[in-house]
């Protein structure tokens, strides 16, 4: 009897731990990530202390990495436009939306969440960010599964 209460008991803790897991997942969207918000300038998206430079932009984009999510040497996670501010931050593993899709979502699952979401010229699925009319998202989908996204703006002049 004591060894039953003390599973359900233990299986009542660990499910409320996953749920909590769960909740805290970090949410990039619908402005950006934390205090690193789209459209900010280098100088202000470094005052928040979330960001760090990888690549110089000399008087194009520059590159930089969440400070939380660092990437490969040879990538970066976050760009930097003279012309218009943070253009664009991808997600590092999870990191979720706020609508619940992460890498390693099913498509099935970016299509529920993103009823308009559309497979572009460049094969890429893309969506309005709910909540934000000057981004949209972007989803890498292989095999039937989220493998890279991120947000940027519309008039983010970075990247194709």
């Amino acid at each position: 009897m004591i060894g039953a209460s003390l599973l359900a008991g233990s299986l009542l803790v660990s499910g409320a731990t996953a749920a909590v897991a769960e909740v805290k997942a970090p949410t990039l969207g619908p402005h950006g990530y934390g205090a690193v918000k789209l459209g900010m300038t280098a100088e202000q998206a470094q005052a928040t202390g979330g960001v760090v430079k990888k690549l110089s932009g000399g008087s194009g984009c520059s590159g930089w990495d969440l400070k939380r999510f660092r990437t490969p040497k040879n990538s970066v996670g976050v760009y930097i436009s003279p012309r218009v501010g943070l253009a664009a931050i991808f997600a590092a593993k999870g990191m979720k939306t706020p609508q619940g899709i992460k890498i390693g979502s099913t498509a099935k699952q970016l299509k529920a969440a993103y009823p308009r979401v559309k497979k572009n010229f460049h094969g890429y699925y893309v969506t309005a960010v709910p909540g934000n009319k000057k981004a949209y998202y972007s989803f890498t989908v292989s095999r039937g599964k989220v493998t890279e996204y991120g947000i940027a703006l519309h008039k983010q002049d970075c990247f194709n």
